[in-house]
């Protein structure tokens, strides 16, 4: 088993209650191993240290857990996965000055934002497997595999808000050879 470590938000539906009144709950359908934050108005984010086979049977369990606890939950975001400069560098323990030079000196092979502006935004694990392959810096598997993770099942997620026809379409679209999956885990989109 490993232990991966990453943060579930969801949205609740029902504004009357207030979200203090679920931990419990959580805590007894599993989430004992989160932190619960509800300091948001119809918003609770847990930060779960989860020990797993994999980064993905992880993330899912826990989704299910919060399910039983909160069924009208909606899931908004599992990071890490989306990130400026400023986390990428808090992350490797870099400055964001030595993050922003190292990307400026390395713009050919550096991995292309998926929002380019004043603030530009990546996915970690992409990121991650830059260092990794390209600056041969040493980075935790656990965490390339919980950034992974996150980002497919935050492209699933969004994937699901798509028209059946445009989804049919991208689900014919090629394959790069390079394209993997979780082999042997449950699909993604059986939760959304």
């Amino acid at each position: 088993m490993k232990e991966f470590e990453f943060t579930l938000k969801f949205n609740l539906s029902d504004s009357a209650i207030e979200p203090d009144a679920y931990i419990e709950r959580l805590e007894k359908e599993g989430c004992d191993d989160a932190l619960i934050g509800v300091g948001q108005k119809k918003r609770i984010a847990l930060q779960f240290n989860r020990e797993a086979e994999t980064a993905i049977k992880a993330v899912i369990s826990a989704i299910k857990d919060v399910e039983r606890a909160i069924p009208d939950a909606k899931l908004i975001e599992a990071t890490p996965d989306i990130v400026g400069l400023s986390d990428i560098a808090a992350v490797l323990n870099f400055s964001r000055q030595n993050m922003r030079k190292l990307m400026l000196n390395n713009i050919a092979s550096f991995p292309v934002p998926i929002h380019e502006g004043k603030v530009s935004l990546w996915h970690l694990f992409n990121v991650l497997t830059w260092f990794k392959k390209e600056k041969s810096y040493e980075v935790e598997d656990n965490l390339i595999d919980i950034a992974k993770a996150n980002m497919q099942l935050n492209f699933v997620k969004e994937a699901s808000n798509l028209e059946h026809v445009v989804q049919s379409k991208i689900v014919t679209l090629p394959k790069k050879s390079t394209s993997s999956n979780f082999q042997g885990e449950p699909l993604l989109s059986d939760w959304f």
